[in-house]
């Protein structure tokens, strides 16, 4: 692509007159390369390949580059045909293969989806989801048991806990107090999740210990987590319609199709042998 806007000097470039655009078509002419024609059916075949990044350039930039391109490609092209190997008509033909597929699943893809299609894949994944409790919790981390417990009385004779965290803990959120934050079932480890959902909010837990170490834990409060709005996941929800439209349209046409498959047993590192091109 670095070659993609360079000058490129082409005899076969054909000088051509103003067209109105009206007179315009896919068929329109723009060059002529030893015999073949390059039209502006080929300019939006290529743009519409291009990254996001190039389609995003102004039109007068991309037309020059994008038909000098196809102009160098060509003449290229000429000389290489003339002296086909078995390697590029393979690789011509499974180049013509990923791209059949490759524009027919898009158009799978992108089909409309109506607004009635995303509500009822919402209301299919929220409407009746239970709701999910989240929990929020600070911690004070340390190396024993008994540092654990000796934290723990301090906390009955009245101690702040955020005071203590903030002495005490070795964890990354002590000099937060040692808040956790809210979250939700599986995002702490097991023996810590345990050992929250075991609290009433206020509460401590007795001394727990995980791979990190031992944890004095202060269950502060918990919540119903509220489905989402259907316009905060209609992106999520879309994309993933449109998986599911892929997905079911090849088993549909994988399932209908004719495939024979080989039954010889061969070496996997065959496909390393690129002597055999040469036979």
């Amino acid at each position: 692509m670095k070659s993609f806007f360079a000058g490129v000097a082409v005899s076969a470039l054909i000088a051509l007159p103003a067209l109105a655009q009206d007179e315009v078509t896919a068929e329109t002419v723009l060059a002529t390369v030893n015999g073949s024609e390059i039209t502006v059916g080929h300019l939006i075949a290529m743009r519409a390949m291009l990254p996001e990044q190039y389609q995003q350039l102004p039109a007068e930039v991309l037309f020059d580059g994008m038909l000098e391109q196809l102009v160098q490609q060509q003449v290229l092209a000429d000389v290489a045909a003339q002296d086909m190997t078995a390697a590029m008509e393979l690789s011509l033909a499974n180049e013509r293969r990923a791209i059949l597929a490759s524009m027919f699943l898009d158009e799978v893809a992108m089909a409309e989806i109506t607004d009635e299609e995303i509500q009822a894949a919402y209301d299919a994944q929220y409407a009746n989801a239970e709701p999910v409790t989240e929990y929020n919790a600070s911690h004070i981390l340390v190396e024993s048991e008994e540092d654990a417990q000796a934290l723990i009385d301090d906390l009955a004779e009245g101690a702040d806990f955020a005071e203590l965290a903030a002495e005490h803990s070795i964890g990354p959120s002590g000099p937060n107090g040692g808040s956790l934050g809210w979250f939700t079932a599986g995002m702490m480890v097991p023996a810590f999740e345990n050992a929250v959902m075991a609290l009433q909010p206020g509460e401590v837990s007795p001394p727990v210990e995980t791979q990190f170490g031992w944890h004095v834990v202060l269950l502060s409060d918990t919540r119903e987590q509220e489905p989402p709005a259907l316009e905060d996941v209609r992106a999520e929800l879309i994309e993933g319609m449109r998986r599911a439209r892929v997905d079911a349209r090849v088993d549909e046409l994988m399932t209908a199709a004719e495939i024979d498959r080989a039954t010889t047993e061969i070496d996997p590192a065959v496909i390393a042998d690129t002597e055999l091109l040469d036979q």
